[in-house]
């Protein structure tokens, strides 16, 4: 037994380590990606990789539980839309070892398009849902997935969140265990889902959904006593315990949102008056509750998201403001405080390819004498293009979006449009958007641009650094493929027009492939002094373009217009450089010994 201060994403893996997983696999998301890292740092027997989308994750683990391994699967929520497919099925066929699917959700989407609860998932899927309230509840309930999956032979869905996730506090461990590997094993009649093996199977789910639904008592509990009940689940839990210290109330603590302990919650409404359900986002629980208590005839008032929030995260203040509306005491409800900050718009760092490659396409396309047409986004930092000066996104649905969507705008309007997409986003979910349009010979330029790296999460490592998206573009049938080195201003807006020319001239898809390192990667493998870029002051003229246009955050005006280097902040790119028409930016200092290489290898 030991003990360590972790963020909660640290204290799943670790869970995970302790628990003997034998297979992990993820794919990068807020607030999921530590998951992965941790145990690819610390669980030296186990296998751990970052697939190429959710769904690969997924099935990875998936394979590795029917051999009876222990498997994770590790993904932000929206990634379980990606892998849905398959953890639909691995619902009627179970498992032979244990598979335990991490859905990290994000209320308040603070990094995401949106907050879908994905215990809907559970409830779809006939997969019970086990919820943590804190880093220790995490490591300690991700144990008990693997257990529990393990002795029912089902998947489980450990459903997170962005606090639990990021947030640091101690935990107790156990040891490391070794891990729990499979064995090769045949079972087609199982695992074969046609027809006939399906309707079997999904008699042998509602089968083993009765286990299940008795099994999940013992990972709930009853605290406290009075004639007021509170029931909460997951995080709920964490800030009703906190708000209720000190009042005669029962809470009715929930690991288990779906499928909630029926004979349990019973108990609990047996001396109950009233009923309040604290819960993060849709009224899972509080459905739940409401049709057993119809079923057993159980007549009691019970409150729910008519006093808790059904958006955004919770918190102490909204808790606080529903129990004691419970409660019946005088609460008033706080609104969001609003301070008087200076705003702090995103922005992209500092060398960042990205707005290089923004600057270019717009100066290509003015060249091309397009001057309106639409921007199809994706999912990454260049998501980052829709706000200004670029203005270069005007849709960001979801990973590989940006192929399709172009396609029914241009179908729509015969307007050629601009995909806009990154290398890992391009392996993720790309690839069959760009099929699409070759199959369909839909005009369009599809822009990747090419850093190497799933940088928006952590830098993670990205399939094109051993795949060359050139030849896969060709490969899928791309007659015109090009790629720039978008820091070299001249040549990259000269390959923008042509192109842009190319494709409206034969009304066919075009690939272009905008290759840089990550600034943040190339900067890591760089260890002598960098060089820095330098203003002229008797050249410069104020003309603005290169901290309102450029919006390098490197590069500040000074009162009377000038522009100044923030040495802080300056890396040496010289991005900055080609884009001042009166030469007032110059490069001081040499490149250190490998520069080359780190940008563009």
């Amino acid at each position: 037994m030991s003990k360590r201060i972790v963020l909660g994403n640290e204290a799943i893996a670790f869970g995970a380590l302790s628990s003997g997983v034998a297979v992990a696999a993820g794919y990068p998301g807020t607030p999921s990606s530590e998951i992965i890292e941790t145990i690819m740092k610390y669980g030296d027997k186990v296998y751990a990789e970052w697939s190429s989308n959710e769904k690969v994750a997924f099935e990875t683990a998936y394979g590795a539980a029917m051999m009876g391994a222990r498997a994770l699967a590790t993904m932000k929520h929206v990634g379980v839309n990606v892998a849905a497919d398959a953890l639909m099925s691995s619902s009627y066929t179970g498992v032979e070892g244990s598979l335990v699917l991490v859905s990290a959700d994000d209320p308040s989407m603070w990094s995401s398009q949106n907050e879908q609860d994905n215990r809907y998932y559970g409830m779809m899927a006939l997969i019970p849902v086990i919820e943590p309230y804190d880093p220790q509840s995490a490591y300690d309930l991700i144990m008990s997935a693997f257990e529990f999956s393990s002795e029912v032979k089902h998947p489980v869905i450990f459903r997170s969140n962005t606090r639990i996730n990021h947030v640091r506090s101690q935990v107790d461990m156990k040891d490391i265990k070794p891990p729990v590997m499979g064995r090769l094993s045949k079972n087609p009649s199982r695992y074969a889902l046609v027809p006939e093996n399906a309707r079997r199977n999904r008699k042998e789910q509602l089968r083993r959904w009765e286990i299940i639904q008795k099994k999940v008592e013992e990972l709930n509990s009853i605290e406290g006593d009075g004639k007021k009940l509170v029931i909460a689940s997951g995080i709920a839990y964490a800030f009703v315990k906190e708000v209720v210290e000190n009042s005669k109330v029962k809470i009715l603590k929930l690991s288990t949102p779906f499928p909630i302990p029926k004979e349990l919650t019973l108990k609990a409404l047996e001396d109950s008056e009233e009923v309040l359900v604290v819960e993060e986002l849709e009224p899972i629980v509080e459905m739940q509750v409401k049709d057993l208590m119809m079923s057993e005839g159980i007549m009691l008032k019970i409150h729910g998201k008519d006093l808790v929030d059904r958006t955004g995260e919770l918190t102490l203040e909204k808790v606080n403001y529903a129990v004691g509306k419970f409660l019946g005491k005088e609460v008033d409800k706080i609104d969001d405080i609003a301070f008087d900050v200076v705003p702090r718009p995103p922005a992209l760092c500092p060398g960042c390819p990205h707005r290089s490659s923004f600057i270019d396409l717009k100066k290509g396309l003015a060249l091309a004498g397009i001057k309106d047409t639409f921007f199809s986004g994706d999912i990454g930092c260049y998501s980052l293009g829709v706000l200004p000066p670029f203005n270069e996104q005007d849709s960001l649905i979801e990973m590989g979006g940006s192929l399709g969507i172009a396609n029914g705008v241009y179908r729509s309007t015969g307007v050629i449009p601009i995909a806009i997409i990154g290398d890992s986003t391009f392996f993720h979910t790309g690839l069959p958007g760009l099929a699409n349009a070759v199959y369909n010979k839909t005009p369009m330029i599809l822009l990747v641009l090419d850093n190497r790296s799933t940088a928006m999460t952590g830098q993670q490592p990205s399939p094109s650094k051993y795949i060359d998206i050139a030849n896969v573009a060709k490969g899928m049938g791309i007659e015109y493929v090009k790629a720039f080195d978008p820091f070299d201003y001249n040549t990259s807006t000269r390959i923008i027009k042509e192109t842009a020319e190319w494709v409206k001239k034969n009304l066919k898809p075009a690939v272009l492939i905008s290759k840089r390192a990550c600034a943040l990667d190339a900067l890591d493998k760089i260890e002598d002094r960098l060089p820095v870029a330098e203003v002229d002051m008797n050249k410069c003229t104020g003309c603005t373009i290169c901290y309102d246009y450029f919006t390098c955050p490197a590069i500040i005006p000074l009162p009377n217009k000038k522009a100044s280097i923030d040495l802080s902040q300056c890396i040496g790119c010289g991005a900055c450089v080609p884009i001042c028409p009166f030469k007032a930016i110059s490069m001081k200092g040499d490149k250190p010994k490998g520069w080359d290489d780190a940008w563009l290898s």
